[in-house]
């Protein structure tokens, strides 16, 4: 019985983690649009997390002396599983 415990418990702490944002390859820029700097996107639950959630995931994958800038958002599933449908596009601008 303390074993299924254990087991029931360890899924829900995966399970949870499996819900954070996490990068993937961003949306490429429209023709003829020029980008100040690297694109970079992140898969999240619309329901789960929080704006500020993603923004700091965007934040944690451009280069230093750079701002992640909102681009746009997206629900393709062939970029992000069913569970984070969402996939937001930022831009690493360069910081002023």
């Amino acid at each position: 019985m303390k074993i299924a415990h254990a087991v029931a418990a360890l899924t829900l702490l995966v399970g949870c983690s499996a819900l954070e944002p996490y990068p993937v390859y961003p949306r490429a820029a429209e023709t003829g649009v020029v980008d100040a700097g690297q694109r970079v996107a992140i898969c999240y639950d619309t329901l789960v997390s929080s704006l500020d959630e993603v923004e700091r995931a965007a934040q944690e994958e451009c280069a230093p002396e750079t701002v992640a800038t909102y681009s746009s958002t997206d629900w393709y599933l062939q970029f992000c599983p069913l569970l984070l449908p969402a996939r937001a596009t930022f831009v690493c601008a360069p910081k002023k």
